[in-house]
C-alpha cells in the first residue's frame, strides 16, 4: 500500500494532540474520557448525554483539582476534549473528529 502525505492542517492538528497527549496524567485523563463514552454505548462520541465530571478525574487517578484543570485545558487546546459547564460543574467530552483524525493516522 502506498503511503500518502498528511495535509499540514492535519499535520498540525495532530502535533498538537501529540504533544498533550505526551503527559501521562493527561493520556489517562483522555483515556477515561473515552472508556465513559464507550460505556455509554454510543456508537457517535457526540451524542453522549454527559461527559466525565472533574471530579471524576481526581478520584480515579489521585490528582488535585488544579492539576487536573491544567491538563483538561490542554486537552481542550489540543482539540481533543471539549469541555462544557453545567452550574459548578465542568464535564469533558471527547471530539469525535479529533479522535477519527487520530484512528485514520494510525491507519495509515
Amino acid at each position: 500500500m502506498a503511503q500518502k502525505d498528511i495535509p499540514e492542517s492535519s499535520a498540525d492538528q495532530l502535533a498538537a494532540a501529540f504533544r498533550a497527549l505526551s503527559n501521562p496524567n493527561r493520556l489517562r485523563i483522555y483515556q477515561v474520557i473515552l472508556e465513559h463514552c464507550r460505556a455509554h454505548g454510543h456508537a457517535d462520541l457526540a451524542k453522549v448525554p454527559a461527559g466525565c465530571a472533574f471530579g471524576d478525574f481526581m478520584q480515579r487517578l489521585n490528582i488535585g483539582a488544579p492539576t487536573v484543570s491544567h491538563h483538561v485545558r490542554e486537552l481542550a487546546e489540543a482539540g481533543l476534549i471539549r469541555v462544557e459547564r453545567e452550574g459548578r460543574r465542568r464535564y469533558c467530552h471527547a471530539q469525535p473528529q479529533m479522535l477519527a483524525t487520530l484512528a485514520h493516522f494510525f491507519e495509515l
